[in-house]
């Protein structure tokens, strides 16, 4: 750890939240140069739905390797291009009754984000865009203009114009429906809000909070967005690629958005991001969008093999069980620490509970990493535990992570209550 102390950048997070040094990883587990296991709730924050390692990824790259196939193409016509391509159209587009033109951008999601953004403003001849209170889209200058965390805004020192935030669903409560309020500032000439060419949004904000929109919340958002001459951008980086058990988010939900940006695991753990677009919105020249790194051939060779794992139901029913599962065991949980007045939210295997003590959420984490656990945390203030394993991971791992939560909870509260104890 010395060497990443003294040469990596102040700027480094989560080797400080998991101060050790990992050498090896398999499935949902990660393994330092100690040799210690710790179960992997957190998955690359959705970058490894597929585990660590997966066989049929790591067979097909090293296969890919052997045989000199292309490793840098900008975007070129390769094989793993073709077949990448092919079996996106064919597994997920094609079932889905969905027809998608395919962007290759830079390698993260951030790139995604900010393309769609660039796009969506060239297209409609307007500048504003519409982002949601609690959002999170990425750290480059565009995208952190549609995010919401002041952390990350405040020291960035920005240009805040031809961005507006609304409400997002149950931002106010269950009683008030937010998309009143939007619509109310898109008919009032004096509301101020410029007529936006997007709007962006995640189904679940998974860095702000796990907040879950409801299906009727995101219908209504779509039409209101027809209705408006509105583009709607759906951000899937973190929770799309099979994390709510559909394989996109928006399914349950029956909407069709735009534009989708897909990062994170669409890459079968390596950098790829790209934006799936209605055709009329493919409206670039050619070249007038460009990067290095736009299309990453060993990602597309991973990547084709993820996908097949949606040839059938198989892994999207898997995950639904184990929601169930993690579900009831996190509700359990919250009942039985009634005090602390936690909730329970989220759907396929992205969950959080929140615990409304400042600090509590944060101390779960260290405590689960002591005891065997890579867990992290999210939302404003760090009040919530993020359930995010792998959509892989064994039912038996998964109930042992649990498990560990479980027994963090119990001993940081018996800790705070010895401690009590003893200042009397």
């Amino acid at each position: 750890m010395r060497i990443i102390e003294t040469m990596e950048s102040n700027v480094r997070g989560y080797v400080r939240s998991f101060p050790t040094t990992f050498e090896k990883a398999k499935g949902a587990k990660l393994i330092d140069e100690q040799g210690v296991e710790y179960i992997d709730f957190f998955a690359g924050a959705g970058t490894l739905n597929y585990g660590h390692n997966n066989d049929r990824v790591s067979d097909a790259l090293i296969k890919y390797i052997q045989n000199d196939g292309i490793v840098h193409g900008l975007d070129m016509a390769t094989v793993a291009k073709k077949e990448f391509l092919q079996t996106l159209n064919d597994v997920i587009l094609i079932p889905r009754n969905l027809e998608y033109k395919v962007q290759f951008t830079g390698p993260t999601g951030t790139n995604a984000v900010e393309t769609a953004l660039k796009l969506a403003r060239m297209i409609k001849g307007r500048s504003n865009i519409v982002s949601f209170t609690n959002a999170f889209h990425g750290l480059t200058m565009g995208s952190l203009g549609v995010t919401g965390n002041t952390f990350y805004r405040d020291e960035a020192h920005i240009a805040r114009q031809n961005v507006t935030f609304m409400p997002y669903d149950n931002y106010f409560g269950d009683k008030i429906n937010t998309l009143e309020i939007f619509r109310k500032y898109l008919t009032d000439a004096s509301s101020g809000l410029d007529l936006p060419a997007a709007v962006i949004l995640e189904t679940i904000q998974a860095e702000g909070g796990v907040n879950v929109a409801s299906p009727e919340w995101l219908k209504g958002l779509e039409e209101l967005c027809r209705e408006f001459d509105i583009l709607l951008i759906l951000d899937d980086i973190q929770v799309g690629n099979g994390r709510t058990g559909d394989f996109f988010s928006f399914e349950e939900a029956g909407i069709t958005p735009d534009m989708v940006t897909l990062s994170k695991s669409i890459g079968g753990g390596l950098p790829l991001a790209i934006i799936l677009l209605r055709p009329e919105l493919d409206q670039w020249k050619p070249g007038e969008h460009t990067g290095t790194f736009r299309g990453n051939n060993l990602a597309f060779v991973a990547s084709t093999q993820c996908l097949k794992y949606w040839e059938n139901d198989d892994l999207s029913n898997a995950v639904k069980h184990k929601s169930k599962l993690l579900k009831d065991r996190l509700q359990a949980i919250a009942d039985k620490h009634d005090e602390y007045d936690m909730a329970v939210r989220g759907r396929g295997l992205i969950y959080g509970l929140e615990i409304n003590e400042l600090g509590f959420a944060s101390e779960v984490s260290t405590k689960c990493f002591e005891n065997g656990l890579v867990i992290e945390v999210a939302g404003a203030e760090d009040q919530v535990v993020k359930f995010l394993p792998p959509l892989t991971i064994g039912e038996d791992e998964l109930i042992a992570g649990i498990d560990i939560v479980e027994k963090s909870i119990s001993d940081i509260i018996d800790e705070k209550k010895n401690r009590l104890k003893e200042s009397f």
